[in-house]
């Protein structure tokens, strides 16, 4: 029979039926492949070209003969959605090449029917693509669509909107590989969707963020496991790994009205935010004050450039004082923000700039200002000592962190045993390398580095190991205050920080320190260094300076 013939058969099969029932075109296809010396049709469907390179992808044969091939003709199509679908034609190994004509008649088959064939599985696979990243999760575009037609039918009224960040799981993927930190991953995503059940939406929303929709039925459920939970990650020895995260939850009221899915993300963003940065609150409930604050936040991050170039950020100095002969032997720099006739202190912007990397701008702007008073009383022949400038943990970002201290530093002119660089705590192995490194290329520059906060963070014994620091700053947390409680936890512990800082040739200086008890207290345990408001408070330039000129502070011996 003639090609043509068949071929306008299976056409108007095809066309004439709601569904494909391949087993009735089957015949028609058999004789057109046999008619071609055909011995299979593939067909691959691919979520982008990326997924392609990856091979990971749909394969539909769409006939096979069971005959040996090899590929005489191959198709690639990229659709608008980016998906990539490749058609391919195996000719009968052995079997007579087509000629021209019939190559032709084989692609224009190719290009219709085989397409047409395999349209309901390409259909699936074009959805799936559309509501699944490339790992498997429902993507943002799933959640969209999902929450829209809540929203269209009346029923988001009730529910609750979460979005939530996975802590630390930087730390999870160095612990037990990328690979099983993927599972670990995915089994916390799989049963908060069990959780949740049909009546709720889950996505990835990036990385490991996540937003979902569920009804607050289950809401104490969901809290619950999203406060922490054990994963297991190796299935024939049950070792398990702690997950949390960071939750912003909106309760969407009755009378709710979406306009557009950001009335709820930029809520539950907020909250989840507000509860990464508190440090302390696993989850934050949202509340109309979080829009003020949101306002408020923007407000600073967009003021803060001009803020930078018309100087309305101050550097304050508090002493460090020797507390056996009130002797300044050097101060902390601090940031003070002068806006609009009032001080803006460090509680209300820093939290803000280190959402960003604006905090980085402020650290480098505070510590070139700080060369520039050294400079200064270098040149007018007073007395000078080191100064400690702060740097956020965000610099450790920066590759080339060491050689823009070094610009600022040596631009003004400084002696380096003048400048002391204050580093805190890190909470990853990534941060510790890049933390080593930096420390160690200050060390050989000359420049004086200090572990500031030490014993608030989680690897404190392997930081001061590690790293080749010269001060440990101890947190005011760890002070004893009742000179009496010898056995207590604080004045046991001090005790033996401070030995150790002695022992491992640390300069030890005690922060926050307030009364009379602490500075004995200090004695006790030979800490001879020490900075707080029994002291002074940060001061302003010019009435630093003027405790400078006295040199020293009276104080009870």
């Amino acid at each position: 029979m003639d090609f043509h013939v068949i071929f306008e058969k299976m056409l108007s099969e095809l066309n004439s039926m709601k569904k494909i029932d391949f087993q009735l075109v089957e015949k028609e296809m058999s004789s057109i492949c046999d008619m071609f010396r055909i011995s299979k049709i593939v067909t691959k469907t691919y979520q982008n070209s990326k997924c392609e390179e990856k091979g990971v992808g749909d394969v539909l044969i769409s006939y096979d003969n069971g005959k040996s091939g090899s590929i005489a003709l191959s198709t690639r199509i990229v659709t608008d959605m980016m998906n990539v679908i490749i058609c391919e034609v195996f000719l009968i190994d052995g079997a007579e090449p087509w000629t021209a004509e019939e190559a032709e008649t084989v692609s224009f088959f190719l290009d219709t029917v085989t397409v047409y064939m395999s349209r309901n599985r390409i259909d699936e696979a074009a959805k799936r693509f559309a509501f699944y990243d490339d790992d498997g999760y429902h993507n943002f575009r799933y959640f969209i669509r999902n929450i829209q037609r809540a929203a269209d039918e009346e029923k988001l009224g009730g529910k609750a909107a979460i979005h939530f960040n996975l802590k630390h799981f930087a730390l999870v993927n160095s612990r037990i590989g990328r690979n099983l930190g993927s599972m670990v991953m995915h089994s916390f995503f799989n049963t908060v969707e069990e959780m949740i059940g049909s009546s709720g939406v889950i996505c990835r929303f990036g990385g490991d963020n996540f937003v979902l929709l569920c009804g607050r039925e289950c809401l104490n459920d969901v809290l619950g496991y999203l406060s922490g939970a054990a994963v297991v990650y190796d299935v024939k020895t049950g070792d398990r790994i702690m997950v949390s995260a960071s939750v912003g939850v909106f309760l969407i009221p009755d009378d709710f009205v979406m306009n557009d899915v950001g009335d709820i993300l930029d809520k539950i963003i907020s909250a989840s935010t507000a509860a990464k940065i508190s440090g302390k609150q696993n989850i934050v409930f949202y509340s109309d004050e979080m829009l003020a604050e949101k306002s408020k936040v923007m407000r600073i991050q967009h003021i803060f450039p001009d803020a930078l170039e018309n100087e309305e950020f101050r550097v304050f100095y508090q002493p460090k004082v020797n507390i056996n002969t009130g002797e300044i032997v050097g101060a902390e720099a601090l940031c003070r923000w002068f806006h609009e006739g009032r001080i803006v202190f460090p509680a209300e912007f820093i939290p803000v700039l280190e959402q960003g990397l604006e905090i980085c701008r402020l650290d480098f702007y505070m510590l070139d200002h700080v060369c520039k008073d050294l400079r200064r009383w270098l040149d007018e022949g007073g007395n000078v000592v080191r100064v400690s400038v702060n740097l956020s943990r965000k610099h450790m970002v920066d590759i080339d962190l060491l050689e823009h201290i070094l610009e600022i530093v040596d631009r003004n002119n400084i002696p380096h045993e003048y400048i002391e660089i204050e580093l805190t705590e890190t909470t990853t192995d990534v941060e510790f390398r890049d933390l080593k490194r930096t420390v160690s290329g200050l060390q050989q520059a000359g420049i004086c580095t200090s572990v500031d906060d030490f014993g608030m963070g989680y690897s404190s014994l392997n930081l001061i190991k590690e790293i080749p620091w010269n001060v440990m700053k101890v947190d005011k947390n760890f002070i004893p205050d009742d000179e009496n409680s010898e056995k207590c936890a604080n004045d046991i512990m001090f005790h033996y920080v401070v030995g150790m800082a002695r022992a491992m040739g640390l300069e030890c200086i005690a922060e926050g320190v307030e009364t009379q008890a602490q500075v004995r207290a200090l004695r006790k345990n030979k800490c001879d260094l020490a900075q707080g408001f029994l002291f002074d408070k940060p001061l302003p330039v010019e009435e630093f300076e003027q405790r400078l000129r006295a040199g020293r502070y009276d104080i009870e011996i």
